[in-house]
């Protein structure tokens, strides 16, 4: 069971992983073209609201996949002094408590996203309904709290097979 999650997720991570990259393509077109435009006198209208859009989506898709190939940072200095029992303990509680963090960021983000969809809010120069870029975000901190609830599992599977 775990595998199979463990797979799916590895899959879906990459796919956002791309989807991300292409936001970042997109969002560096979008801030050279008004860069460009600007001493021509034709800044892009909105450019500041589409760069911020992109922005969270180039952020948040690749969470799970930073996530899974361990690209955050980790601090170990005292860790590494431990055993290797006691750092996958350290492990499976860290991974614990970050679900948790994560799944309560995601549940107040979509809170957030359907109350600015209800009020019917636009970003103010283009008047883009932004919900859906913060459901995504939403989405995505969901979908690293899955990521780490399975590192948790593991982990948790790890130190039960060491006794």
């Amino acid at each position: 069971m775990i595998s199979v999650l463990d797979e799916i997720s590895k899959k879906l991570s990459q796919w956002f992983g791309w989807i991300g990259g292409v936001a970042l393509l997109i969002l560096t077109a979008i801030a050279c073209a008004n860069m460009l435009m600007r001493p021509f006198g034709a800044p892009l209208k909105g450019s500041y609201e589409l760069v911020g859009f992109f922005g969270a989506l180039v952020v948040a898709l690749p969470l799970g996949y930073a996530q899974i190939t361990r690209a955050h940072i980790f601090v170990d200095i005292l860790s590494t002094r431990y055993s290797k029992r006691t750092q996958r303990i350290i492990n499976a509680v860290n991974s614990f408590v970050c679900t948790i963090f994560f799944i309560l960021v995601a549940w107040r983000s979509a809170v957030y996203a359907t109350a600015i969809w209800k009020r019917g809010e636009t970003s103010e120069t283009l008047r883009i309904i932004y919900h859906p870029f913060v459901y995504v975000v939403a989405f995505c901190c969901f979908f690293l709290a899955l990521i780490l609830f399975i590192d948790f599992l593991k982990s948790f599977v790890l130190i039960k097979g060491e006794k």
